[in-house]
């Protein structure tokens, strides 16, 4: 586990730093004290159980809620987020977990719903070529723009959805479980989109409880437990550590299964020797 004050960006420029952010509804508290960094070509995982305050904390630097206290700076200048305009206009997009996209219309329609390009009426010539630009330089597998969201897949859906959140060329992404309910293929697909974000400079905080695509991706994973920080880890952490953080819970079964699972890994010819257990 690493500290979570300590630099990760390798020279890199820090795009995001959250000190101290709490969030109180009434007398609840879904945020205490939480700190955040997050650099320029750098995926960062944000993992917790239910009620952690994932969503929560994406939320806010969404611009939808506004923290109770604590400071967020952005490129190096603090910042206040009142409203989901003000966070887009900074260069902070958003990607839910519902896609928000209109199935009836095709994927050019999509990508500039509410953006639309239209000096006397809409160029849609100028916003197909736009378009197939935008999805091109992300490698995706979309077969056309002008096919309606509803007849593709749901990892080509993810691919809109973020190729949506690119247009306006932002700085950091935030993917609200980009895998969930997506098949082997189409998660690796949204996966490797995941990776050329990366590559074009942006900073990405990525929520999941899958541990595998976390590891997939993520330069750091950030653990949240009852909305405070949990711990800060590398992509090669154990699951032991990870189910640890995450439960709160250094002894149960998930943690023994693994611990045994390691030794095994770690002693196999001891393993192979060991007598048989006759019936």
């Amino acid at each position: 586990m690493t500290n979570i004050n300590e630099v990760q960006g390798g020279g890199r420029e820090r795009v995001l730093s959250l000190r101290g952010i709490s969030k109180h509804f009434g007398a609840v508290s879904a945020l205490t004290e939480i700190d955040l960094d997050v650099h320029a070509g750098e995926v960062v995982a944000l993992v917790g159980d239910n009620g952690a305050g994932k969503s929560t904390l994406v939320k806010i630097l969404a611009g939808v809620h506004q923290p109770s206290s604590g400071s967020i700076s952005f490129r190096g200048k603090p910042v206040t987020l009142d409203d989901p305009s003000t966070a887009l206009g900074l260069g902070i997009a958003t990607v839910f977990q519902d896609l928000a996209l209109c199935e009836n219309l095709d994927v050019v329609s999509n990508i500039f719903l509410g953006r639309e390009l239209s000096p006397l009426r809409l160029d849609e010539v100028s916003m197909e070529v736009k378009a197939w630009t935008l999805l091109n330089e992300l490698s995706a597998r979309i077969p056309s723009v002008r096919e309606p969201v509803a007849s593709l897949s749901g990892g080509q859906r993810q691919t809109v959805a973020i190729a949506r959140s690119l247009l306006l060329e932002p700085k950091l992404i935030l993917l609200d479980e980009p895998t969930a309910a997506l098949g082997v293929a189409q998660t690796a697909e949204v996966l490797d989109l995941i990776e050329r974000v990366r590559e074009r400079g942006l900073g990405v905080i990525m929520i999941s409880h899958n541990m595998e695509d976390v590891r997939a991706v993520a330069d750091r994973i950030v653990v949240l437990r009852l909305g405070r920080n949990n711990g800060v880890f590398a992509p090669d952490a154990s699951n032991q550590e990870l189910v640890s953080a995450i439960t709160g819970a250094a002894n149960n079964s998930v943690s023994r299964r693994a611990s045994r699972r390691q030794a095994q890994s770690e002693h196999p010819q001891a393993q192979a020797q060991a007598p048989e257990t006759r019936r």
